[in-house]
């Protein structure tokens, strides 16, 4: 069930948007932002808020590959799989992310810390290889440097 406050934030964006039906991106961000995803419940009361079909709102979200429709853990890893990318040690960036948190593309650590998710581009072809955590990009990647930014989530409290 949305809180009043998702609620109300989710209005206000639609307000702005001017128009209920052009504000379901934002919305749906909106709720993951809160939630971490987009559960069908909450889409479903989504829709409703935006005047939407569940359908409708449903076609936005999975055209869009940042919106997640199931649980994510706490930090997502987008993992560029771009033809830079590939060319620039796509294969050395993916399995040293594997052997380090034990997971391949498309699963979560068993501990809920951390999902790792391919992505068509990240538009960091001249840092390829390249792959982000959250909201923050990362290029040029290294084993070290890999090893240094899980580090850096690895510690968080959350």
């Amino acid at each position: 069930m949305l809180t009043e406050g998702e609620r109300r934030e989710i209005l206000e964006d639609a307000e702005r948007s001017g128009h209920r039906r052009a504000a379901g991106l934002g919305a749906l961000k909106i709720v993951q932002r809160h939630r971490g995803w987009v559960s069908d419940e909450t889409l479903r009361e989504t829709a409703k808020l935006l005047q939407m079909t569940p359908d409708e709102l449903d076609s936005v979200a999975t055209f869009f590959s940042l919106i997640f429709r199931k649980p994510v853990g706490r930090h997502v890893i987008l993992v560029c799989d771009s033809v830079s990318c590939w060319i620039m040690g796509y294969d050395e960036v993916r399995e040293h992310l594997k052997a380090r948190i034990g997971i391949g593309l498309g699963e979560t650590t068993a501990d809920g810390r951390f999902t790792m998710l391919p992505i068509a581009c990240l538009g960091a072809c001249d840092r390829a290889p390249a792959m982000m955590v959250d909201e923050e990009l990362y290029g040029n990647l290294t084993p070290e440097k890999i090893d240094e930014i899980l580090a850096a989530y690895s510690e968080d409290a959350g």
